[in-house]
């Protein structure tokens, strides 16, 4: 008598769409804080291709500039711009640490919609990090530039008095929650899409739906192509605004 998993094995429309999001290491079979995984594969990937555009494109700089020295520049003035509008001047000594945070974010998103590779900021133990360490970053450089001053952030002075304490409460716990929704809503949309995606890429094999199935995959690969860049913009605003609060945490 055949089993449902001999049924499930035997049937062309079984797939796993979160099969693509599986840690593997590389060599061996067994995953340690030393392995090299397909997930550090493409991080390093992602650091060469950073490199490539920032680094050797701008090494022999054009007055009228190529296709990757265009990009790097247009990059660069992008985010001094957003960082400088939201933080003000003060804010402009932190642009290395929010550039880089871009385009790690935005060029690992883009090499995951190349067909078999792994999109590392689809793994919540990548974008944890990246939220992380702006929140410590924040919080740590909110107490050394104002010092106690810091949790005026927190107090509202502009609502009535009986509030204040209510919403102190609401303000603080916002506060810690920054991490989880700026790292979830990273992932979560990376994983989302590249699922949808995996999803219509096993009906393509239907020959009756396959010409439908073709057209969403095109569909939604475009769409992703407008995500990667989107969540990375999203991110990095995130951490200008958070940037903002700690360099003027009044309300």
């Amino acid at each position: 008598m055949a089993t449902a998993t001999d049924a499930a094995e035997g049937s062309s429309l079984v797939f796993h769409p979160m099969d693509q999001f599986i840690v593997k290491p590389l060599f061996g079979d067994t995953i340690a804080w030393y392995s090299i995984t397909n997930v550090t594969l493409w991080m390093f990937f992602a650091i060469l291709a950073i490199i490539g555009l920032l680094v050797l494109s701008t090494s022999r700089r054009a007055v009228v500039p190529g296709r990757m020295q265009s990009v790097a520049e247009l990059s660069y003035g992008f985010i001094y711009k957003m960082l400088e509008d939201i933080c003000g001047k003060d804010g402009v000594k932190y642009f290395p640490y929010v550039m880089t945070l871009f385009m790690f974010i935005v060029v690992a998103n883009f090499l995951g919609l190349i067909p078999t590779a792994f999109t590392t900021t689809s793994h919540f133990a990548v974008t944890v990090v990246l939220a992380l360490a702006v929140f410590l970053t924040v919080t740590i450089l909110g107490f050394v530039k104002n010092g106690t001053a810091f949790l005026g952030l927190f107090w509202v002075s502009s609502a009535p008095l009986a509030l204040r304490p209510i919403l102190a409460v609401i303000e603080l716990i916002s506060y810690f929650v920054r991490p989880v929704s700026h790292s979830i809503r990273l992932a979560g949309n990376v994983m989302a899409g590249h699922a949808v995606i995996k999803v219509f890429a096993g009906f393509a094999a239907v020959a009756v739906i396959s010409p439908v199935s073709v057209l969403a995959i095109t569909a939604m690969y475009g769409l992703e192509v407008l995500v990667s860049f989107i969540q990375a913009y999203v991110f990095t605003i995130l951490t200008c605004v958070y940037l903002k609060d700690a360099l003027h945490p009044h309300h």
